[in-house]
């Protein structure tokens, strides 16, 4: 849902402002590069989860869900979530200029070297197919310019953020969307990992929907970037040193 008219306007105070449902168009567009069918290559990462399994840190489903909460409030919150709205906004504003801004200093908060190889590899993808198939919005052709020439990470919540502004998506819908798909992808790598069967994953996903949404609502666009997840920094830096590894990070 998104506001029809804009607070800053005089003839737009709370009680008169209408939420309007997302342009159908527009909900469909972002949709694909939401689905788990987007070859973003997501599948092959597991974000330092398979060191916390193999470490003895998530060994249970009630371990996994504290895990990742734990991420999303204190880590992706303030990063990831934060970096996919300020892009959203670039994206609005069609300058590629504040989404490089918002790429590099989310690249500088990432500590693991695998952390940020596996996200710009994702994010490239993105831009990639959404420059060649959105050609109307010539912001994400001139950013994927920009990543190929390696003036810009290309962070998967940037150009997340970009595509799915270009789409018509809100900032909200953005990191919320943004945070489901990062929470689709934990459970898919702990059914590969075995701590949590189909049915399992179903519930913890469905215990997640009110902390994303809270998130993706609370989240202030013109905060400062920074990041609080320790243990799974830790867990994400050690994974390159596994004996046997089925994920890539």
């Amino acid at each position: 849902m998104r506001d029809q008219c804009s607070s800053s306007s005089p003839a737009c105070q709370p009680e008169s402002c209408q939420h309007v449902p997302m342009n159908t168009r527009a909900l469909l567009e972002g949709l694909r590069f939401v689905d788990a069918f987007f070859p973003s290559g997501g599948y092959a990462f597991s974000s330092g989860l398979e060191a916390a399994v193999q470490g003895g840190a998530v060994k249970t489903s009630d371990q996994l869900a504290r895990y990742i909460e734990d991420l999303l409030r204190g880590g992706m919150s303030r990063r990831e979530a934060l970096a996919t709205k300020q892009a959203n906004r670039a994206a609005s504003a069609e300058s590629v200029d504040a989404a490089v801004h918002v790429d590099r200093e989310l690249d500088s908060t990432k500590l693991g070297r695998e952390s940020r190889l596996a996200s710009r590899q994702m994010g490239r993808q993105v831009i990639r197919v959404a420059a060649d198939q959105i050609r109307a919005k010539p912001v994400l052709s001139e950013y994927r310019d920009e990543v190929e020439a390696d003036r810009a990470p290309g962070h998967l919540a940037v150009t997340f953020g970009l595509t799915m502004g270009a789409c018509g998506w809100s900032p909200e819908e953005t990191a919320a969307a943004f945070l489901y798909q990062t929470a689709v992808g934990f459970i898919s790598a702990a059914m590969r990992l075995r701590p949590i069967g189909q049915h399992e994953g179903q519930r913890i996903l469905g215990e997640w929907l009110p902390l994303i949404e809270r998130i993706s609502r609370e989240v202030d666009l013109d905060a400062a970037m920074s990041s609080w997840s320790p243990i799974q920094d830790i867990y994400a830096m050690r994974h390159g040193s596994l004996e046997w590894r089925l994920f890539r990070s």
